[in-house]
């Protein structure tokens, strides 16, 4: 199995492992073949290297957002009992969803007294989920006890994705359990606010030291899960125990209320973003602290939208230290369902 750097018995990653085998790619490169019809999962980025001060931002973000993501992990592991029972496994979605599929577990063992299996798979979009790892999984599973698990939701791109792709498999639920829905497209969440989850700040240092998921032909075959690679040369860099150590020390075994609706559709808000700033391909529009964090740390940014009512929030202060080391423009812009929203640039101007 991939090695990581969290212990065993926190997750097992259903991953072929490719170090060594993929030379990562820059982003300018990367974006221009994507943008040129060359699927993502192909290539592998660059890791951001955070500078000092960056570092310093995702500590103080650390500090201050621990419990509240603490109190998304609790009311989501909630849902999922009052829901699904206690003889649950949770299959979280490679990379993002790992650490939020480590802390419900961690939490279900302290409140609930049980020890629910945890795998880490690969989904990719526009390729579906990985077949081998979900053989795997039936083989020793039964299909209801399977539970999708990720960390955030943007606009619902991987929730779509799960939906067609376990239509395959007679008995396993789309249903896809995240610690924040601002979109507004899933009951089992821990909040539909759009939060700060810190490990959104970083990549590999706050992920086990995992790549993202990578298939290509050439390297994943027919029998293979989908591959990842090791960034051992991190280690001594890596924040991956910290960071759950971190969350579940900020634990309660009764959680104050979540917001339990967002107002508005996420989608509908996309679409608005997509007819005002002319952008033809909805993909290249990322919402959500999260998913523009991505953007900021691993594509080519065109702009950031922030809604004005959120300028001061310290949630936001990571990316604000992001778009000013890469020079990319922040544009005041209201929203409904979320604070920050981060643009790709067409390839035309990338």
């Amino acid at each position: 199995m991939m090695k990581s750097s969290y212990p065993k018995e926190d997750v097992c990653f259903l991953l072929k492992d490719i170090t060594g085998m993929v030379k990562p790619q820059p982003a300018k490169e990367r974006e221009k073949l994507i943008q040129s019809g060359r699927h993502y999962s192909e290539m592998l980025p660059v890791e951001y290297v955070p500078t000092p001060k960056y570092m310093e931002v995702y500590q103080e973000a650390l500090k201050n957002y621990a419990a509240v993501t603490a109190a998304a992990v609790g009311r989501l592991a909630d849902k999922i009992i009052a829901s699904r029972g206690e003889d649950i496994v949770l299959v979280s979605l490679a990379r993002a969803g790992t650490p939020a599929g480590i802390l419900v577990r961690r939490y279900i063992r302290q409140k609930y007294g049980c020890e629910v299996p945890h795998y880490s798979i690969s989904i990719i979009r526009g390729r579906g989920i990985d077949d081998n790892a979900m053989k795997f999984l039936l083989k020793r599973y039964r299909p209801g006890q399977l539970l999708f698990l990720d960390g955030w939701i943007g606009k619902g791109a991987i929730l779509n994705e799960l939906a067609k792709a376990v239509a395959a498999y007679p008995g396993v639920s789309g249903e896809l359990a995240v610690l924040a829905d601002p979109a507004n497209v899933t009951k089992l969440c821990g909040t539909h606010e759009d939060i700060l989850i810190p490990s959104s700040c970083l990549n590999a240092s706050v992920s086990g030291l995992i790549s993202r998921t990578f298939l290509r032909e050439d390297i994943i075959g027919k029998e293979d899960f989908h591959g990842a690679v090791y960034y051992g040369e991190l280690e001594s860099s890596d924040l991956s125990r910290e960071f759950i150590d971190a969350i579940e020390a900020e634990f309660l075994m009764e959680n104050p209320p979540g917001e339990e609706t967002s107002s508005g559709s996420g989608i509908e808000e996309v679409k608005k973003i997509a007819r005002e700033f002319e952008v033809s391909d909805r993909n290249l529009i990322k919402p959500g602290i999260g998913e523009t964090t991505r953007v900021l740390l691993r594509r080519v940014p065109w702009k950031i939208l922030m809604d004005p009512r959120y300028k001061q929030d310290p949630a936001l202060a990571h990316l604000i230290r992001l778009a000013e080391e890469k020079k990319v423009p922040i544009a005041y812009y209201p929203m409904t369902c979320y604070r920050v929203c981060g643009i790709i640039k067409k390839l035309a101007d990338a």
